[in-house]
């Protein structure tokens, strides 16, 4: 006999060949809100498969006829949008190491408490909606809103304010980590805005020498100093009419600060060699990876030039802190490199899948996308296994001190580790993390690593 209940949430059929047993299973999930069919053999259940979606499959081992682990087989190798799990009353170790081998997610001994029961069907249906999130074989290369993907909570506000500030001629600084993608939303302002048809330009500060900044922001006139043959506008005039963004802004010395401040206060600029100020019409977007309060304190940021940058904020979250967007970029970014390099496109398993999930993710997004690119290179199966992903990945899924760990000392582990495992490299360490060699040099003086690990 097959018993339904009205649809709830994810789909459980239940075979066991004890009626009471079906029936409490059964009345126990549908507290749950799940929806719940039982049958008692596993032609049925086959049967059943072939009409119904089915999320979950529980099935005893020992029933008439077939047994539960034939059905397993059949499930692994006929229902790929359904998982299943084993129960039985003549629990072994055998059993259970063949159970799990033909397919089974989990195996439970009965006697088993609600709890148990209750666990065990969460984990493997939360399996299952990962591997359905993330194992797309064809996926929409389109980028999601303003060509960031995401759709938690965090970048839903990110989404909000870009469009409040996009068409306000205003100052916007924008923070966050290292990798957490400061430049797409800069890219996002500027093209919702009127400026749209007007040039956006980027300039890493940090990644320009001292000596030459000034220069390339602002231009210099012939023989404004040493190799000057000729004048040369900068970056501002490139960007007149436009928006220039100004990243690691904190990395400026606070000569380069006054003078920044000026064309924020006069909308006006010297090039190099010229005494006669130059108007500009230019939007400036500013971002930094450092706390901008410390260096104020530090008098390594001047407060004047802060308080006219950070008329709004807008505030990234790391990844770590953007639940399931995980999910959805690393279906992108295996697509787009394997279509980048003609190949299949991969897919990670379960486990290694979870390592992901957990991973501290220090370079965010940006090392996230480096990973895959090296992984689609380098791996040779169709599916990516925990034993393909990066050394020190594979260590930190069992981090020591468990979770009563302040995000200070995760992050301190993980540069540690990736030193360990780069045998002090620093370069191959901070492409690694995804950030420059700058940045770790400040964050292994802060956390007092030692050089030698």
């Amino acid at each position: 006999m097959v018993k339904m209940t009205s649809r709830k949430k994810e789909s459980i059929l239940v075979v066991d060949d004890a009626v009471d047993t079906l029936d409490v299973i059964q009345r126990n999930l549908i507290t749950k809100n799940y929806r719940v069919i039982t049958t008692s053999s596993v032609e049925k259940a086959i049967a059943i498969l072939n009409k119904e979606s089915i999320d979950l499959v529980i099935t005893d081992l020992k029933m008439p006829k077939v047994s539960g682990l034939k059905l397993v087989r059949h499930v692994r190798e006929n229902c790929k949008e359904t998982e299943v799990m084993m129960i039985t009353g003549f629990a072994t170790p055998a059993g259970a190491v063949e159970a799990i081998k033909t397919g089974a997610q989990e195996y439970l001994s009965k006697p088993f408490t609600d709890k148990e029961l209750f666990t065990a069907v969460a984990e493997v249906l939360e399996k299952l909606r990962i591997r359905r999130a993330t194992q797309k074989q064809e996926h929409d290369l389109h980028p999601f809103k303003y060509g960031i993907i995401g759709k938690s909570k965090a970048m839903q506000k990110v989404y909000s304010d870009i469009e409040k500030v996009a068409c306000a001629p205003i100052t916007v600084f924008i923070s966050g980590e290292s990798g957490t993608g400061k430049e797409l939303v800069a890219r996002a302002i500027h093209y919702s805005s009127s400026r749209a048809s007007a040039p956006f330009v980027c300039v890493n500060c940090g990644g320009i020498p001292e000596g030459l900044l000034e220069s390339e922001l602002f231009g210099h006139m012939k023989g404004a100093f040493s190799g000057a043959h000729e004048a040369r506008a900068g970056f501002f005039q490139t960007a007149d009419g436009g928006t220039i963004f100004l990243d690691e802004i904190g990395d400026t010395s606070l000569a380069m600060q006054g003078k920044l401040l000026r064309v924020l206060q006069e909308k006006e600029i010297y090039m190099v060699g010229n005494y006669h100020p130059q108007k500009v019409d230019v939007r400036i977007l500013a971002a930094t990876n450092k706390n901008l309060n410390t260096l104020i304190k530090k008098e390594k940021f001047r407060e004047d030039l802060f308080f006219r940058l950070n008329a709004i904020t807008i505030s990234l979250p790391p990844l770590r802190e953007r639940g399931d967007d995980i999910l959805e970029l690393i279906p992108y970014f295996l697509s787009k490199f394997a279509k980048e390099l003609d190949k299949p496109i991969p897919h990670f398993s379960d486990n290694s899948l979870e390592v992901l999930r957990n991973y501290f993710w220090p370079g965010n997004v940006r090392e996230l996308e480096n990973m895959i690119q090296a992984l689609v290179v380098m791996t040779e199966n169709s599916t990516i296994e925990v034993s393909d992903l990066p050394a020190f990945m594979r260590f930190s899924a069992l981090p020591k001190g468990g979770l009563n760990r302040t995000l200070a000392e995760v992050e301190a582990e993980c540069i540690r580790n990736v030193l360990a495992n780069v045998s002090g490299n620093k370069s191959k360490a901070a492409k690694i993390l995804g950030i420059d060699r700058k940045t770790l040099r400040n964050k292994i003086d802060l956390y007092k690593i030692s050089s030698i690990v």
